[in-house]
């Protein structure tokens, strides 16, 4: 049973009670990611997370690291393109020391000059290292040529002149800007009843920051482009993105299990195809982004140069054959029973429904018993993947491919 709760200021708590475990996961997340950002400052919503780590008032960066390890519990924080979450993990007996630390990372963080400009260094030197890995960058690549100058197109990590700009009052303007208390959610998952539900109140429950707000975000369109870069690979890193669908979209079931049967698991028919059929791959999968009014389906696989045409070929035909046949019963059944396991075993932890639960409340403020998820995947048909098959998996498709000789497959147009 999920507790939710509204404060004053706007701040949604949303607690689950699990007393059949000893631990106890606590996440704060707030609606800012980079495609809040401006060109200017992008990154900052990554870099102010990085920040938080650095130091408090009554803190350094050494004792906020020492509070969590001197229990044997866990901290860290991940940045998206429409969200921030910092987290903890601990022994149910530590639950609220865990909520202090936090609350006072979040409140009282001194963004210290001295420490800012290490942390720059550290970001920058964050950014090469993710230079050196193709397979995640032309994941990037695709969301410049899908969104262009839109800022889902940013990169989450920013680029290095923007974090250089970066400064003691930008990130304290950000924070009062974006942490408002009414895009804010802290997600509590784990061994503690429903009055731990008032301790954070009593610590997130009265503070001001900008006003409540709307966000006005502007959709973005759809650009079926090619991006292409030269890179000094071992591999030819290939992503094709298609239109996708919104989070909550009535037919992202049907989205998630078309998904599963193209690309999302070993048994899937990009797999069986590109890999166990042709081995023209080591890595070929898809997935499917959603945000708050858009979503991207994406394929990626890496081959060697010599390889891409057939790659890129086999690609299509498979993408081609399940759009005009659609899948199976025995496809259809596997997928469902599938992902229905894979979201049952998934939870046995309180971290991940910490995580559901604040990122449902945070992106749809609604929440679906697991019995309700069950009855929406098995009502899933052929029928209605079909549909959806047919709507996304156009010829109005973008492309990105890091390369070592600047070589595209003959068929692109």
């Amino acid at each position: 049973m999920i507790n939710r709760h509204t404060c004053q200021n706007g701040l949604r708590i949303v607690l689950e009670p699990i007393p059949t475990v000893r631990s106890v996961a606590i996440g704060v997340w707030i609606g800012a990611g980079s495609r809040y950002e401006k060109k200017e400052n992008n990154g900052i919503s990554h870099f102010l997370e990085h920040m938080l780590f650095k130091g408090t008032k009554d803190r350094s960066a050494r004792e906020i690291a020492e509070a969590f390890d001197s229990i044997g519990g866990q901290v860290n924080a991940f940045t998206s393109k429409e969200y921030t979450c910092y987290y903890a993990k601990v022994m149910d007996n530590h639950a609220l020391h865990a909520l202090n630390v936090l609350g006072d990372m979040f409140f009282n963080s001194t963004f210290d000059p001295t420490e800012l400009e290490k942390e720059k260094n550290v970001v920058l030197e964050e950014i090469k290292m993710y230079e050196d890995t193709p397979d995640d960058i032309v994941h990037d690549l695709l969301g410049e040529a899908v969104y262009g100058s839109h800022a889902l197109g940013y990169p989450i990590i920013g680029t290095e002149e923007t974090i250089r700009s970066f400064d003691q009052d930008a990130l304290k303007n950000y924070v009062y800007e974006m942490y408002s208390p009414d895009q804010i959610v802290v997600s509590i998952a784990g061994n503690v009843d429903e009055s731990f539900i008032k301790e954070v109140e009593a610590l997130f429950g009265s503070y001001t920051s900008s006003e409540a707000k709307e966000y006005s975000i502007e959709p973005p369109m759809f650009h079926n482009r090619q991006k292409m870069k030269k890179k000094e690979t071992e591999q030819a890193h290939l992503c094709i993105g298609f239109d996708g669908l919104p989070i909550g979209h009535e037919d992202s079931y049907s989205l998630i299990v078309m998904n599963n049967v193209l690309g999302g698991s070993m048994s899937s028919r990009l797999f069986q195809e590109v890999r166990e059929e042709r081995g023209l791959a080591y890595s070929v999968f898809s997935y499917h982004s959603a945000h708050r009014d858009s979503g991207m389906l994406t394929v990626y696989a890496g081959t060697g140069a010599e390889q891409l045409d057939s790659l890129y070929e086999t690609i299509q035909a498979t993408l081609s054959t399940f759009k005009q046949e659609g899948m199976s019963t025995k496809e259809l059944l596997f997928a469902k029973e599938q992902l229905k396991g894979n979201l049952m075993l998934g939870l046995e932890s309180t971290n991940a429904r910490m995580s559901r639960n604040g990122k449902n409340e945070l992106m749809l403020k609604s929440h679906r018993t697991m019995d309700e998820v069950i009855d929406r995947i098995d009502s899933v048909t052929q029928k209605s993947v079909k549909a959806v098959a047919e709507r996304v998996l156009t010829d109005d498709f973008a492309v990105s491919l890091i390369s070592p000789n600047e070589m595209k497959p003959k068929s692109f147009a």
